[in-house]
């Protein structure tokens, strides 16, 4: 018997990438600096400093990010206008033991990225969540796949990068381990003209 063939249909991309090179003494020693420069969050600590890629001892970290970004934004979305995405804020987030990330999205971006300065593979993730999650029928799931789940989550690694939708909702459950889940996280925006003149959708950012 011939088995079907199931298409995905419209899927949400999630890029992974990952930062091949070790933090430079400068970049650590920033680190550390802004470590001391927090506040409480809910569920963890994030930074003060809204834009800490714009600080100069980031500089090349920011230009390897922006690679990565400009790499999503030519392999998944495929613009057809001259459009130029950019890194918006960005800020680091800190996340001890039985300390964990609220689940959110990130308005006023359409792009929406994680790098994962120290992570523990074994024991660190990030958790995803559909979108439109209620049904008038629900039905028992005896094994979860991409179709029927309405969250899905990925271990992450230090070095690791990773991109998605901003819309799409995300948190981080309740943190094991000893080691400082420590993540920079940031917003992307784009400048240029977006849509189309006769069409009476052109927007020029």
């Amino acid at each position: 018997m011939k088995e079907p063939i199931i298409h995905s249909l419209f899927p949400t991309p999630v890029f992974f990438s990952s930062l091949e090179r070790k933090l430079t003494p400068l970049e650590i020693k920033f680190l550390n600096k802004k470590e001391k420069d927090t506040y409480n969050n809910e569920g963890n600590i994030t930074s003060n400093d809204n834009y800490v890629l714009n600080e100069k001892p980031f500089l090349n970290l920011k230009n390897e990010l922006d690679l990565k970004v400009k790499e999503y934004f030519d392999k998944i979305i495929c613009p057809s206008n001259k459009i130029k995405p950019y890194i918006t804020q960005s800020w680091l987030n800190y996340t001890k033991r039985n300390q964990y990330h609220h689940k959110h999205q990130h308005p006023n971006s359409l792009v929406s990225g994680v790098f994962y300065i120290n992570a523990d593979e074994k024991l660190d993730k990030i958790k995803f969540f559909k979108e439109h999650t209620y049904s008038t029928i629900s039905l028992s799931t005896k094994n979860y796949n991409l179709f029927n789940s309405t969250s899905w989550w990925f271990t992450v690694k230090t070095g690791d990068i990773v991109l998605f939708p901003s819309s799409l909702t995300h948190m981080v459950e309740t943190k094991e381990g000893d080691n400082v889940r420590t993540s920079l996280a940031f917003n992307v925006f784009v400048e240029g003209k977006v849509g189309n003149n006769k069409d009476l959708t052109e927007l020029i950012l």
